[in-house]
């Protein structure tokens, strides 16, 4: 039981790091963020480019090729 006490120890202690590591990673500031003109985040903008790039996504998997307009 001790054995496997150690596992179990060494495992949480490796997956408590790893988290430990994202997070640090996740709250430095990012550098290209920084180089930015306007400083400020766009949500339209960046609504309306996710809205585009999933239509291509959608009509490059063809899923409009199915439906038929009379």
């Amino acid at each position: 039981m001790d054995e496997n006490n150690k596992k179990l120890v060494a495992a949480t202690s490796a997956v408590l790091r790893y988290i430990q590591q994202e997070e640090e990673i996740y709250t430095q500031p990012c550098p290209a963020a920084a180089h930015t003109p306007s400083g400020k985040l766009r949500l339209w903008g960046l609504s309306g480019r996710q809205a585009q790039m999933q239509m291509r996504n959608l009509m490059q998997m063809k899923a409009f090729h199915g439906a038929k307009f009379l």
